[in-house]
């Protein structure tokens, strides 16, 4: 047995080994650059130089950018590389003024493009809010290999089930906040300081429910679009006017064959429950749950949302081996 026990110990670090120069020989060392997509160049950024398979985080928006990640991926980057890229049209990337652009067909092409760009053969892939569509519809159009699991996160999948989530939250506002957010909407006056301020109380509540923490420096040399945000999905997270207004991705779920993990924070836009009916159409799909924790949980507690994928890719076999 102890013979055994030894040999098994020396396959594992044969292989943790392996993953090493694998990833090292692939370039996930840290470092940024661009990628050329179609429409322009995208920026990215490598963490982390661990043995694991690497994490690729595709993140929110539409139009906002991936810097907000950054501390999550350092904490995961210990294990191994973590791969984030701003999306064409906000962050670093090009920002061209074509809006033909901004469909989620040609989100799905970029992220297939950026990933042959870094030559990527196996990754966990991480989609976070609307990230978590480009994920699933990457899943359902392109049908790739090498992707080893899906981590779905806060996830946007369905415009059907956002709006009625929202819905439920918004019942939980004080009467004059919902009454001020109605009138404005039905005069479409979304962008006065009276409905941004009536908005700012949802927020506080479901997007981050722990004190709002300061982003990571990067994000001030890192814009988004509110441009590409109205356009795709309309003036505010519980009001869909724009192109996704029908979104719905759910049939791919039952498809998917890999290991997947939904996380949403406690008071999350996306709501336990809903997560629940979303985890229930994956097969052996598994849940976790923050406490305390809003839709950006990943920044609110990164080590919480560390850990939880951490025991996720330990338990599935995409962790290194100590």
């Amino acid at each position: 047995m102890n013979l055994l026990f030894h040999r098994l110990l020396l396959l594992s670090a044969l292989i943790a080994g392996s993953n090493s120069l694998s990833n090292a020989k692939a370039g996930l060392v840290p470092r940024e650059g661009f990628v050329q997509v179609e429409g322009g160049p995208i920026w990215y950024r490598i963490f982390g130089s661990g043995k694991g398979i690497p994490i690729l985080i595709v993140h929110g928006g539409p139009g906002s950018r991936s810097c907000y990640y950054e501390n999550l991926a350092v904490i995961l980057g210990k294990d191994r590389p973590v791969i984030v890229y701003d999306q064409l049209g906000t962050g670093r990337s090009g920002r061209p003024i074509d809006t033909s652009l901004w469909k989620v067909e040609r989100f799905v092409r970029e992220l297939g493009q950026f990933r042959a760009a870094l030559k990527l053969d196996r990754i966990n892939l991480m989609g976070h809010s609307w990230g978590a569509a480009v994920v699933a519809a990457y899943l359902s159009m392109g049908k790739p290999k090498g992707v080893e699991s899906v981590i779905f996160a806060g996830p946007y999948l369905s415009s059907k089930l956002w709006v009625e989530d929202a819905n439920i939250l918004l019942s939980q506002l004080p009467k004059d906040t919902q009454a001020t957010l109605k009138r404005h909407e039905q005069a479409g006056t979304t962008e006065s300081k009276e409905y941004q301020e009536a908005a700012e109380v949802f927020y506080s509540r479901f997007m981050y429910h722990k004190p709002r923490p300061s982003l990571p420096a990067s994000c001030g040399e890192s814009k988004g679009n509110d441009e590409i945000y109205t356009l795709m999905w309309g003036a505010s997270e519980f009001s869909v006017t724009g192109t996704l207004k029908t979104f719905d991705i759910t049939p791919v779920l039952p498809r998917l064959k890999m290991p997947v993990l939904f996380v949403v924070g406690q008071f999350d836009e996306v709501r336990p429950e809903t997560a629940t009916l979303l985890q229930a159409m994956v097969p052996k799909a598994k849940l976790e749950i923050l406490e305390g924790c809003g839709h950006m949980a990943p920044i609110e507690d990164p080590e919480a949302y560390a850990n939880a994928l951490n025991l996720f890719l330990g338990k599935i076999g995409s962790s290194p081996k100590n």
